[in-house]
């Protein structure tokens, strides 16, 4: 197949992840990237500064550690007594990388090495000509911005050291790329909270008392993580409902109201999703018991106009009402 038609299922794939639904970083992501660098040759004599677009593959074996393997196609051309030729040219690559930060940070540097093998045509240098296959030791550094949950951008810079001579080439690339699947483990949960005060209503003689218990999670900005200071609060619901197991409840998903409708819309019901499963995954309520639901940015309970009212507004909310014997 042709890098360009790679290149372009790729970037299809790019563009139809963004509709996943609730998709992580962390341990056992998988991810995707296409990339484009501008090669500073040193290496091979007489062989000017090459293009080398790319695509590759990731596993995060660990919330920080990615596996990589890449795949380059190299563009070079070759400068002798001003005779111009074009030289073509394909590199394998295995690479380490090793992000700084947290699951769920909107920039995660990075720091990298690994190995290459790169095969080029039309080589005329040290004493031979025709083909030249040449390993490298690879290093390199960089940063990477999550866009969304599940696409992000990256930039960085990598250096070769050819092992056959002991010469250097590098590299500056830029990427676009995918990120889902896996998702770190959920922290482990606080102290559970004081158990809900029950609050009557109308009492009535002989009548039974209703309690009910509600939920109010919040949300950094463009993020749907549940933050480890909320799993107490979903922990005390999940207890409620285990207490009166007829019961059941709607997690409602909301945002401020910075960006698109439409994006807003999907962005609220990801949060919604990602409380949904802390209760029926990490607290072992029945999924048949929990629905969730997006309203976008269409229910704000606070000003958007300012900060403070933006951030309460960034919430999930749910209630659990139930009568007491």
């Amino acid at each position: 197949m042709k890098l360009k038609n790679t290149l372009g299922f790729a970037i299809g794939t790019v563009v139809a992840a963004t509709s996943f639904g609730v998709l992580a970083q962390g341990q056992g992501a998988v991810e995707g990237e296409v990339f484009y660098g501008k090669t500073y040759n040193d290496s091979v004599k007489h062989v000017e500064d090459g293009r080398t677009p790319g695509i590759s593959a990731g596993y995060f074996i660990t919330d920080d550690v990615e596996v990589i393997l890449g795949y380059q196609k190299h563009d070079y051309t070759r400068s002798d007594n001003a005779d111009w030729q074009k030289i073509n040219g394909d590199k394998a690559t295995l690479t380490g990388m090793y992000h700084f930060g947290t699951v769920g940070d909107a920039i995660r540097p990075y720091v990298s090495g690994g190995f290459a093998h790169q095969s080029m045509t039309n080589v005329e240098a040290d004493g031979h000509s025709g083909r030249d296959s040449s390993t490298f030791a690879q290093i390199g550094a960089g940063a990477k911005w999550y866009i969304t949950d599940n696409l992000y951008a990256r930039a960085g810079v990598e250096a070769d050291y050819k092992l056959d001579n002991g010469r250097w080439d590098y590299a500056p690339t830029i990427g676009l790329g995918v990120n889902f699947g896996g998702g770190s483990k959920p922290a482990p949960a606080p102290a559970p909270a004081p158990a809900p005060e029950p609050v009557a209503e109308a009492p009535v003689e002989a009548a039974p008392q209703v309690v009910r218990v509600q939920l109010d999670v919040k949300f950094d900005f463009n993020k749907s993580v549940v933050k480890p200071n909320s799993y107490a609060d979903i922990k005390n619901l999940a207890d409620f409902m285990k207490q009166y197991p007829q019961t059941t409840t709607t997690v409602e998903g909301h945002t401020d109201n910075v960006g698109p409708d439409a994006y807003n819309q999907k962005l609220s019901e990801r949060r919604a999703t990602a409380v949904k499963t802390v209760l029926v995954n990490q607290y072992g309520v029945g999924a048949g018991r929990v629905s969730s639901v997006g309203y976008g940015k269409s229910r704000p309970v606070a000003d958007n106009k300012t900060e403070a009212g933006r951030a309460i507004n960034r919430r999930v909310e749910a209630e659990v009402e139930a009568k007491a014997q």
